[in-house]
């Protein structure tokens, strides 16, 4: 037959739900404190208890001193007592032996009982919160308890209760106790009576939960959802997507004949919900969100200054089905998609798209390219506002017209957006990545000013030289900057050196190029050293030089310093032969000169050096000699008797041209 404390041990156990080495070590620490109490032990001391659970029995033992003469059995033991415990005993030593009073069994239980009902509870309430702690997101189950007006208590597992407050209740329902609740576990709190578990029937987590649960596609990850904005007790709206290729989302969450759906409207006391496909695209996106309503066009300012807001044109007759009642769905569409929503009827968006054509300097740009339109749509409008009937041909104009308007007004938009981004990447360019790291107290500017710029969200001076090379006036229109500062700011920019350019010195490139061979060609693009030819003087102006080399062309001093080369080179004796020994051509027949004069005046004077070896002395040491006068040939062609004609004479010029006789 069992014990009956092995009896009592065991039902505790399956009462309080807890492990079996929980409710000993409570057990243990409750008859440590019984034996304290009873024998006015001090604290100091060492105490341990040990319970058999066979035989029920209690074993206390203490640290005491080893001493020849017990005074106080409580700290002090005799030797023998203290080697029949531990057999390495020394006198004055420490030694832990057994010291179980008499009669501790019965005045055990009744001082430890109070001990061990709170030793108990502390472990039940730190078991309830590892529990629960692990369960916030989900869906617990639980028993109504009590009703009042601040919530509703429910009963769950492991003897724990869950408030669920009144703004967390769907509006419209009525609990009775013992009724049987789901709820979302929305926040654990630890409290000195024990865990506080809050519970939620109006969070948009309740109605993602029991989705995940009514349908397996999104409980397998092949559905996900991707948004939800809910109005407890009346209607949610859900985007859900398609993680896998060839399954319908909505299909999925709504079921065959909507029985999945139907399930969680039941659930949710008959709380509408809407299920849309989300999609990438903001405007198709939107579009689905305001469903049931049909919409024309949807136009995004996502460079506005205050929320991204989108602005929907529908049919005049869905304009109340897109705001809804109370302007439920578009409340419900601007919470799914974090845009602010502006719904526009058909006629009010145009009427708003021609007046900002008038007076907005935002459209002048279309003015010119809708000045057409603008008069007819402006007689479609009057005949809007004076109640005569509007053909569909013409709200097909004003739908048209509206598109053009707001779509030309978007792509302005992203053209300015495009040049505000090159402005900042240009620049940021001008900002050395250094600058970054240099604090704005290193910049050597005032404290206050340090401050105050730090404080406006400049803590390093690259940020500071971005701010300036972006927009000046940002800076200056800090409290406490002012024009002073600001050239007090920028003298020390100036003295930084990471901002100072660098100068590079242009590279010394040395080419040395060695003249071709005979017949060798240079490559194109190498470096050539052209050969520079002495001439004795200095030429004047239309006079002719020799090249200084045998069978080059003579060169043509011009006036204005330019040099022309005759094409063809001239050879003194061959000329003088043939003005001895030419001949007349026959009528009719071409000579090689009326070739090369054939296109110019019958008389052809050119000058041509001689060659003058004497008066192309080289010599250093006499310079300044005087050169000799060059000798110069005339050369006239005689149409008549078809030749042409070399008369020598020396160099002589004056302001009225050649003189002396030929």
């Amino acid at each position: 037959m069992k014990n009956e404390f092995v009896l009592a041990f065991n039902e505790v156990l399956e009462e309080k739900q807890l492990p079996k080495e929980v409710i000993l070590e409570a057990l243990e620490a409750a008859m440590v404190s019984a034996y304290r109490r009873a024998v006015n032990a001090s604290n100091a001391q060492h105490v341990e208890a040990k319970i058999d659970l066979e035989t029920g029995k209690v074993a206390i033992y203490a640290e005491k001193e080893v001493v020849d003469a017990v005074q106080d059995s409580r700290t002090e033991v005799t030797l023998e007592e203290a080697c029949a415990a531990d057999s390495e005993a020394i006198m004055g030593g420490m030694v832990v032996v057994e010291t179980t009073p008499n009669n501790f069994g019965r005045v055990a239980a009744q001082t430890a009982r109070q001990v061990i009902q709170q030793r108990i509870r502390e472990a039940e309430r730190d078991s309830q919160m590892n529990y629960y702690g692990k369960q916030m997101g989900e869906i617990v189950s639980g028993i109504v308890q009590a009703v009042n007006s601040q919530g509703v208590t429910l009963g769950l597992d492991m003897k724990a209760e869950g408030i669920m407050p009144r703004n967390h209740q769907i509006p419209g329902e009525r609990f009775r106790v013992h009724d049987r609740l789901r709820a979302l576990l929305l926040d654990v709190k630890t409290s000195p009576r024990g865990p506080q578990i809050l519970l939620s029937r109006a969070h948009r987590n309740f109605l993602r939960r029991l989705l995940e649960n009514e349908v397996p596609e999104i409980y397998h990850g092949m559905v996900e959802i991707r948004s939800i904005a809910r109005e407890p007790g009346q209607r949610s709206k859900v985007a859900v997507a398609a993680l896998q290729p060839g399954v319908d989302p909505v299909g999925a969450c709504v079921g065959i004949r909507g029985v999945r759906i139907q399930a969680i409207v039941r659930e949710l006391n008959d709380e509408k919900i809407d299920v849309i496909e989300w999609s990438a695209d903001p405007s198709v996106y939107i579009a689905k969100a305001l469903s049931p309503a049909r919409v024309n066009g949807v136009y995004l300012n996502e460079h506005s200054k205050g929320a991204k807001t989108a602005t929907v044109v529908v049919p005049e007759d869905q304009l109340s089905l897109a705001i809804g009642r109370d302007g439920q769905n578009a409340r419900l569409a601007a919470k799914l998609t974090a845009w602010r929503i502006d719904i526009k009827s058909l006629p009010e968006a145009s009427a708003d798209a021609l007046n900002k054509l008038q007076t907005d300097p935002e459209y002048i740009l279309m003015v010119e390219q809708e000045a057409s339109t603008v008069v007819q749509v402006g007689m479609i409008l009057a005949k809007k506002a004076e109640g005569r009937p509007v053909m569909p041909e013409e709200y097909q104009v004003l739908s048209q017209f509206v598109d053009r308007v707001e779509r030309g007004l978007v792509r302005q938009r992203e053209i300015e957006k495009q040049a505000e981004e090159e402005r900042q990447r240009v620049a940021q360019a001008e900002v050395p990545d250094a600058a970054y790291d240099i604090p704005l107290e290193d910049l050597g500017i005032s404290l206050r000013f340090s401050t105050i710029l730090g404080g406006a969200g400049f803590p390093t001076v690259g940020d500071l030289l971005l701010q300036l090379n972006l927009d000046p006036d940002v800076i200056l229109g800090l409290d406490g900057i002012g024009p002073k500062a600001m050239k007090d700011i920028e003298e020390a920019m100036a003295k930084l050196d990471i901002l100072k350019p660098v100068e590079v010195e242009p590279p010394v490139i040395e080419a040395v190029v060695e003249p071709a061979a005979e017949g060798e060609t240079l490559e194109a693009g190498a470096p050539t050293q052209p050969e520079i030819t002495p001439v004795e003087a200095v030429a004047e102006e239309g006079e002719l030089v020799a090249a200084g080399a045998e069978g080059l062309e003579p060169v043509e001093i011009l006036a204005d310093g330019e040099a022309s080369a005759i094409q063809t080179p001239v050879d003194e004796t061959a000329l003088a032969e043939q003005a001895v020994v030419a001949e007349p051509v026959e009528d009719g027949a071409s000579s090689d000169f009326d070739k090369i004069f054939s296109l110019q005046p019958d008389v052809l004077d050119a000058v041509v050096p001689l060659a003058d070896d004497e008066s192309e002395e080289e010599e250093g040491e006499d310079k300044k000699k005087k050169k000799k006068k060059k000798k110069f040939v005339q050369m006239e062609y005689d149409p008549e008797k078809d030749v042409v004609v070399y008369t020598k004479k020396a160099k002589r010029q004056d302001s009225e041209g050649w003189e002396g006789d030929w």
